[in-house]
Order: structure tokens, then sequence, then C-alpha cells
């Protein structure tokens, strides 16, 4: 397996995973233990390896509006769905402009952003409580949000870049469960998925300042002057604590896009020249 840089080596929160192709390509994926343990959901975070497309989009990208052909993109989606258990006609995918929008899918939503037309744009959560549905979100530093309701037998995904973290996107998502499903917030599992550190995520004063009353550690001084670091794990761990979920059941990620480069897709450390990676979840049947 690619040798990863892990912020804590010590306590490894995301498992690796291996499968070789048909074609004997071999595709690795990231898994969280901790919503494995549930028992109902298949879920996996996607890496660079294992696709069919090339260049910047090397090799596993799910990005068809940064110049890959669509082609690739498509089989990339069914080698992901193979692994799942699925098709690509089962993933529904959201539409992510940095909002705090959240919409529920169900059955009829099957194929939408992916093998079919999306009637819904401006949606960056998506909750499900249909098995066999799968949830599709999108990165490239931000940070991914997983959501698990084994009592309730309910799901949800979220994107949360700076902006969705200051808004309280994990929150947000908490909420719409409670609405939708009954969800009560000691019961979910949640999961911080691979993003941008501290260390790598440089902001200027006017991000800085949005983040106050986040409390201590989630902004500190910058390597240059006028500059901050910005620690958006630690602001959605505090987020999700606060929206009633307990610390036992959060997982929150030690690999950095951003120091994984080739192994992960990251905006700040290619200069914007990359595909996408995948956040993927599904009830169990």
């Amino acid at each position: 397996m690619f040798q990863i840089h892990r912020v804590e080596e010590c306590n490894p929160v995301l498992r690796q995973n291996c499968i070789r192709t048909e074609d004997g390509t071999e595709l690795e994926y990231l898994t969280f233990p901790l919503l494995e343990e549930t028992g109902i959901v298949r879920h996996l975070f996607s890496t660079r390896l294992g696709g069919v497309s090339g260049e910047e989009f090397a090799s596993m990208n799910f990005s068809v509006d940064r110049g890959d052909r669509m082609e690739n993109v498509m089989k990339n989606y069914g080698r992901i769905a193979e692994v799942l258990g699925c098709s690509a006609g089962d993933m529904t995918a959201s539409h992510q402009t940095h909002t705090t929008n959240i919409r529920r899918m169900g059955p009829e939503d099957r194929g939408k952003g992916i093998t079919s037309a999306r009637d819904y744009e401006n949606v960056d959560g998506l909750l499900t409580d249909e098995p066999g549905l799968v949830l599709v979100t999108f990165y490239a530093d931000c940070v991914p949000l997983y959501f698990v309701d084994p009592v309730h037998r309910a799901i949800g995904l979220a994107h949360s870049g700076w902006k969705g973290t200051v808004c309280r996107m994990g929150e947000c998502m908490v909420r719409a469960m409670e609405r939708d499903f009954g969800s009560r917030p000691e019961e979910l599992y949640a999961a911080v998925g691979p993003s941008i550190c501290r260390d790598c995520y440089e902001v200027g004063e006017e991000v800085a300042e949005q983040f106050e009353g986040f409390g201590d550690g989630v902004v500190t001084p910058g390597k240059r002057a006028g500059k901050y670091q910005l620690d958006l794990w630690l602001a959605n761990k505090r987020i999700l604590r606060q929206a009633g979920i307990p610390a036992s059941r959060i997982a929150v990620t030690d690999i950095c896009t951003c120091h994984n480069p080739e192994y992960l897709f990251s905006h700040r450390a290619s200069g914007g020249r990359r595909g996408n990676l995948g956040a993927f979840m599904m009830l169990k049947n």
C-alpha cells in the first residue's frame, strides 16, 4: 500500500484498504473503523489510486467539470461501485457551492448527478434512510462529514469548507436528522474525513476573524506576518460536540490532503490543477 503521511502515526483513525481491479490496477480507499462498527453502513473515502484518468486527474477522479473525459470519470464510478457492491445508478450526488443547504434523498433520486441530471442545485449536505442509495460528495481540501444513526437507520454526508464550517454545517446536519428521522444526537456516530490540516491551511485576517468564538486553538498565528493557521478539524469536532454527539462517537481524521498530494487531491498543493476525491456512504439492505 501507498506510504502516507499521518498526523497521528501512533493511533491511526482511518484504515487503508487495497483491492486489485480486473486489469490488475491496485485501487486504494480509506474507511473509518468507528463507522464500520455500527454494522449498518458501507462507506469509503477515495484516493487518487486505482482509476483510469490521466494527467493532473490521475487516476481516480470524480470531477467532470475540470477537463477530464466523461468516459474516464464514469469508469472510475464503476470501480467504486464494485467496491460498495452497487452500481453507479444507485448513487446520488451533491451540488456543492459552500452552503449549508441539506437535501433528503429518496429512491427517486438514484443516479442524479452521476448517471442522470440533477433537478436541484446548491446542496452541500445529503441525508437518506433509503437502503442501497449511495450518497456522494466531493473534495480536494475541504472537510467531509459523515453521520450514522444506527437506531433510526439513517445516514448523512456533508461538505464543509471554511464557509460551511463557520456556518456550522455539522450542527445543521444533526438538526436535519433530528427533524427528518427523529435522530437523537447522543445516538449518532460522526466522522471528520481527510482534508487540509492546520499546518497547511494558511488564511488571511478576513477569514480568521470569522472564527472568533470557536475557542482556543482553532486559529493560531501564522508562519508569516498578517497570516493565520486555521484548524478545520478542531473546529468541526467542537461543532459536533456542541450539537450533542458524544466524543466517543466522533472520529477525526489523521490524514491531511495537502501533506499527501500524490495520494489525495489537494487544491492548495496543486495550485488548482487537480481532480476531485469522493466520499461515499450507503445503508446496507
